[in-house]
Formats: C-alpha cells, structure tokens, sequence
C-alpha cells in the first residue's frame, strides 16, 4: 500500500476562518467604545454560534444557556477559538490563570468574564 502525503496550507493549530464578527468589528475597537452588557452579550452570542456552527440565531441563545456540557460542538478546540476571538474583538489578553470552567458554564458567565476583563 503506497500512501500519499498531502501538502496543507494550514499549519498545526491554525483553522479556516470565514468573514466573522471579529471579521466585522476592528481589533481594540470595543475597549474605546461603551459597551452595554446587552451589546456584549449580543456578541459573544454571535461568536458562539459562528464557532460552533450552530445552526441558530442570536436571540435563540439565552443568557442562561449552558455551555459546558450541554452543548456538544463546545469542546476544548472551540473554547481555544472562542478565547481568541474574544480577546481579538475586545482587546484584551486572557491569562490562563484566569480561564475556569466556573467562566464557560454558561453564555452569561462568559459575558460576565469579558465586561470584567474589557474595562
């Protein structure tokens, strides 16, 4: 059996991004702005669902949904993504120290991390 080895344009811990929300919003842009906990809220919601491939919209996305094992898509790699996204659209850098699982159990503790950590 002869295998053939692929050439990817992609290294290790990159993945495709499609035009997103933080596609949409200029990195820091959110720190020189006020921010509502409801426009806040409104985006990390639009992030989950980008993420995740969730096949909803914003206000189908509760504030006390839960995130960490109820919603299968939200694994380990997603919360990377997210993490990522969040930190690009609000400008802030997330200290590991400061990532539990008490910030990921539900949309509402998410939202409650970045408004703490954005300001």
């Amino acid at each position: 059996m002869q295998f053939i080895r692929l050439s990817s344009p992609f290294r290790l811990n990159s993945h495709v991004q499609s035009p997103r929300v933080t596609d949409r919003i200029p990195p820091n842009s959110v720190e020189e702005s006020t921010m509502s906990n409801k426009d806040v809220s409104a985006i990390i919601k639009q992030l989950l669902i980008e993420t995740l491939s969730l096949d909803m919209a914003i206000e189908e996305l509760a504030d006390d949904t839960l995130l960490l094992g109820n919603i299968p898509e939200f694994d380990s790699m997603a919360i990377v993504s997210i993490i990522t996204a969040i930190e690009e659209t609000f400008g802030f850098m997330a200290e590991d120290d400061d990532l539990s699982a008490e910030v990921f159990e539900s949309v509402e503790t998410l939202v409650r991390f970045v408004v703490e950590r954005s300001q």
